[in-house]
């Protein structure tokens, strides 16, 4: 990869221990992660710069991820997004691949196959 912009993540997770372990992680590897604890506080935050990516964890307290990706895209935004979370099944996968993800993870797989993933995905 040979890109010198700075790679911009959000990640959207319910779960501190998750938002926190992801960031040191994406930090770690020069990505900056910005989390949010609700799909509601990222559209609430209008001061975000342009995500190159965003992490949406699928069962949120509120809208889910995949409510929350199915309004990014109405809107005709083109930010590639992944999935993560800790309830798979594949019903919910086949629901979350419909919307258009980049990559779908259980929060129990490799955090180099995730990191690896925004990477090619903010291509």
């Amino acid at each position: 990869m040979n890109r010198t912009a700075p790679i911009y993540v959000a990640v959207v997770d319910d779960d501190e221990n998750v938002c926190r372990s992801l960031g040191r992680l994406l930090r770690a590897t020069g990505i900056h992660p910005i989390t949010y604890a609700s799909a509601e506080a990222f559209l609430a935050d209008t001061r975000h710069p342009q995500f190159d990516c965003l992490v949406l964890d699928i069962q949120l307290g509120g809208m889910s991820g995949i409510e929350l990706a199915q309004e990014i895209v109405a809107k005709g935004e083109k930010t590639p997004f992944i999935y993560i979370t800790a309830h798979d099944d594949p019903e919910m996968q086949a629901r979350a691949e419909a919307v258009g993800c980049t990559a779908y993870f259980r929060k129990t797989d490799s955090g180099s196959d995730l990191v690896d993933a925004i990477l090619k995905a903010a291509v």
